[in-house]
């Protein structure tokens, strides 16, 4: 079975990458004026435009009511324009054009979140990609930058005003209103563009950049947020640093600032000098959120800032180009977060989101490259495949090129395009100019789709004490793509004596390969070998170190030769590589678990000490997600079910006495450094859960004790999980405890939801009781995904009962707001996988969903997900 989506049909909705075109017209200046009022809104812009190349004058609009429009002064009638629900026409205009127009529309019942929309007590926007044509009729593109002056006007219960750049002014606009006009003195796209009115208290915090310019930072939430924005305060200053000493990139304007909203389908947004943030993005705070999520938000307050340049300064030519600013600022927030806590870990981490989220994608029916030559319905590519992926391609770019030739390739891609809307090959020509090293190649990574397999044998010949490695490359075939290319491949590589665990050194005199430079093999091409000299005994080697390239790696390694990787390497990405490989050995081939379990019992102990971070991960056991996404076909989710059950309680014997000693005597309130206390604290719920999974009769009495005792979200919620998930006699009086404290929060609530979503043993009735709960909202992201992705981590539960609620749910919110429904549909994308008589019908549900459903977003979806 070929799973290949076909090629689309030639249609009015698909959009091509092969028919950019040039706007026809430019805009030099906009001036809006923005007035809320409580049942509509009202939008008043100026365009001041210049004609660049011949074509009618277009303008992108999409549930508008237009009062007016004039063109140089004299109104038009609507003969004078051809208007569609997705477009304004004007034929003929002249070269120079200022338009006048005036629009009507309805924040107030936007529940699809994008434009500008009501949240709560707040109007704020969300633009990207093409939701500023639901604001105003506008060139609504990325290649049209303009500068923007706004002036935003409300009633007073609304205090706070706020608009991109710098405030100009503010006053009296009758009764009970006011205004606040900002200016922007950057050229930006429209999907930069943004404004907030609500009533918010504020953070507020100085940042001196490397050029000694003063900018005020300011993060806006409502009053009982403002606690949690002090972690995303100081993530903003180390932000700047980090950017000025990496990059040399300082900050441009005079003021920053960052808004939490609690209904905003995405994480964040990079709005120029106005971020725009999901809640669970910026508030954190030990009591109330996970050490994971205090990472996350460190790490997406980065991002945001790090887009000032690689997304705002220079931004995307079109939308086909997106991976070229979100794939590079992804590579830059994920070794920003290296600094934060173990590198290896943070490797480990990204690594782990990658194989679980962008694998599967990129070999089942929502494959496309990282940067698509089509689409129907943009919002659909927020995809891993764009964002990690094309993180990927800078990673091994990266990597090839070394600190400083990467360096000097950044340095001249901000030179060439400072102020541009650009292409991938601007962004691998500016690389190649900077660091004198030609990286056209690596345009083949952005244009097709797939995972390419490395297969690698390893021959030692003991007569001439040489070790040979041969290496191949393919790339599963696709029917849309029928010419996929080899693509470079660094392959970083050690290789270590197999008898002490001593690694050699490939550049020493006796070793030296002249095509392994720094550690890393440059592979572009089908087939080929390296031959190393010098080595006395027959090694064991470890490839594809720190996860040097996104390939599927085969390599004819012994089970012992892993136990030995686990013990010696001293990557530790590699050491949770060959841990993952061999237990997949395990749990899908049936390999024998002795030998990773005696592996373990040498490594544990020695780095628990060292790095008890990296050993929380060596524990990880691949999830039954990631075990279900490696089964092409037959895929029987209780199977992989019991395997996994099988192994971790096996595990939990064996290592029996070594569960409860480790748990004493960490203690993660001793330790001053985040990075170490963050790795005590997950290696003490893991071994609660390993102590509750062999029925020690303590690890309740612990669990219950570490709940009431801590004022750490991660130890609380650790003890909810285990006491939860192992029905404990106090379980519910737990969990009513949990619910009482946090009632009012709604992040730590969302966990509420999500740990009893999520529990082994959930049901379709437990599914009923969340969703009909009274905290339970279906107009906030959040809160959703809090319960579908409790469910979609156990696939037993997602493939039987949870087939019919996520469809439901889709259909419910294909109206309501498609852009998360299409998101939530796309965790059954692997539905042909699964064995009969499954596979037909979750086929069948899919089939009856398409006559449910007329958003493109949940439409393009559902139909590539079924065109297999």
């Amino acid at each position: 079975m070929n799973i290949a989506a076909q090629p689309p049909v030639q249609d009015t909705q698909t959009v091509y990458l092969k028919d950019y075109q040039k706007p026809a017209f430019l805009v030099e200046s906009v001036q809006l004026d923005i007035q809320v009022y409580d049942d509509y809104t009202q939008v008043d812009s100026i365009l001041v435009m210049q004609r660049q190349t011949a074509g009618d004058l277009i303008l992108l609009g999409r549930d508008l009511e237009l009062k007016s429009i004039q063109m140089n002064d004299q109104l038009l009638s609507a003969d004078d324009y051809h208007q569609d629900t997705e477009q304004l026409t004007i034929s003929n205009a002249p070269d120079t054009v200022t338009l006048q127009i005036s629009v009507i529309i309805h924040p107030e019942s936007n529940t699809q979140l994008e434009g500008l929309y009501k949240a709560g007590n707040l109007f704020v926007t969300q633009n990207e990609p093409e939701g500023f044509r639901k604001i105003t009729y506008y060139p609504d593109r990325p290649d049209v930058l303009s500068v923007f002056t706004t002036r935003v006007e409300a009633d007073k219960k609304y205090p706070v005003l706020l608009a991109n750049g710098n405030l100009l002014e503010t006053g009296e606009a009758g009764e009970e209103r006011h205004y606040a006009i900002w200016e922007d003195p950057t050229k930006k796209p429209s999907y930069l563009f943004a404004c907030v009115i609500g009533d918010l208290a504020v953070l507020k915090d100085r940042y001196v950049t490397s050029e000694g310019r003063d900018v005020a930072l300011e993060i806006y939430a409502i009053e009982k947020d403002i606690p949690k924005c002090h972690i995303a305060m100081e993530a903003l200053k180390h932000s700047m640093r980090w950017d000025e000493e990496h990059y040399g990139r300082a900050y441009d304007l005079d003021n920053y600032m960052i808004v939490a909203v609690s209904q905003f389908n995405m994480g964040a947004m990079e709005n120029k000098g106005l971020n725009i943030f999901n809640t669970s993005c910026v508030l954190a705070d030990e009591e109330y959120t996970t050490d994971a999520a205090i990472m996350r938000v460190q790490s997406v307050i980065a991002h945001e800032y790090f887009h000032n340049w690689t997304g705002n300064r220079i931004t995307c030519r079109d939308w086909f180009q997106l991976c070229l600013k979100e794939g590079l600022t992804v590579f830059r927030d994920q070794s920003f977060s290296e600094d934060l806590q173990s590198a290896a870990v943070q490797r480990i981490d990204d690594v782990a989101v990658l194989k679980s989220h962008q694998f599967p994608e990129d070999a089942g029916p929502l494959s496309h490259p990282p940067r698509p030559d089509h689409f129907v319905e943009i919002n659909n590519f927020y995809t891993a495949t764009v964002y990690e992926k094309g993180a990927e391609i800078n990673r091994m770019m990266a990597t090839l090129l070394g600190k400083e030739k990467f360096r000097l390739g950044t340095d001249e891609y901000f030179k060439r395009h400072d102020g541009q809307a650009v292409t991938v090959e601007d962004w691998i020509a500016a690389l190649t100019a900077g660091s004198g090293v030609d990286l056209s190649a690596f345009l083949t990574w952005y244009n097709q789709p797939g995972t390419p397999t490395l297969e690698v044998q390893g021959e030692y010949n003991s007569i001439t004490q040489t070790y040979r490695l041969t290496f191949k490359q393919s790339i599963k075939p696709n029917v849309k793509y029928p010419n996929l290319k080899s693509v470079p491949i660094p392959v970083a590589l050690a290789l270590f004596n197999q008898k002490t665990g001593e690694q050699y050194t490939l550049q020493s005199p006796d070793l030296f390969v002249d095509q392994v430079k720094d550690g890393v093999y440059l592979f572009d091409q089908d087939t080929a070998s390296i031959e190393i000299s010098h080595i006395p005994e027959k090694p064991v080697v470890s490839l594809l170190r720190n996860f040097s390239a996104p390939v599927n790696l085969k390599f004819d390694y012994s089970d012992a030769d892993l136990a030995f990787l686990i013990q010696h390497e001293t990557n530790g990405f590699n050491q949770w590589q060959a841990t993952q490989t061999l237990l997949e050995r395990i749990l899908l081939d049936n390999h024998q678990v002795d030998i990773y379990i005696e592996a373990i019992r040498h490594t544990l102990p020695d780095m628990v000490q060292k790095n008890p971070l990296l050993a929380s991960r060596l524990l990880d056991v691949p999830s039954e997600n990631y075990l279900g996404s490696r089964i092409d076909h037959d895929y029987n989710p209780v199977i992989i079910q019991e395997r996994r059950e099988a192994l971790l309680n096996e595990l939990a014997r064996e290592l029996g006495p070594f569960w409860q000693e480790t748990y004493q005597a960490l203690n993660p309130d001793l330790q001053q450094d985040f990075s170490q206390a963050m790795g005590e604290r997950a290696l003490k719920n893991i071994m609660l859960m390993m102590m509750a999974r062999q029925g020690d009769e303590l690890a309740f009495a612990w669990a219950g004790e570490q709940y009431q005792n801590t004022h750490n979200m991660s130890e609380r919620l650790g003890a909810l999980r285990v006491l939860v998930w192992h029905d404990a006699p106090q379980a519910q009086e737990i969990l009513q405890d949990y619910y009482n404290r946090f009632k009012d929060e709604a992040l730590s609530l969302d966990q509420w939801f999500m740990v009893q979503a999520a529990h082994p043993k959930a049901t379709e009735e437990t599914l009923r009781y969340l969703t009909s709960h009274a905290d339970y909202d279906l107009g906030t992201p959040n809160r959703i995904r809090s319960v579908s992705g409790g469910l979609n981590a156990n696939p037993v539960n997602t493939w039987s009962f949870g087939v019919d609620y996520l469809v439901d749910l889709a259909a419910y919110l294909d109206e309501k707001n498609p852009i998360v429904g299409s998101r939530l549909l796309q965790s059954l994308s692997r539905w042909y996988t699964l064995a009969e008589p499954q596979r037909t019908q979750v086929q069948a549900t899919l089939q009856q969903l398409k006559e449910r459903v007329k958003s493109k977003n949940v439409s393009e979806t559902l139909s590539s997900m079924l065109n297999i």
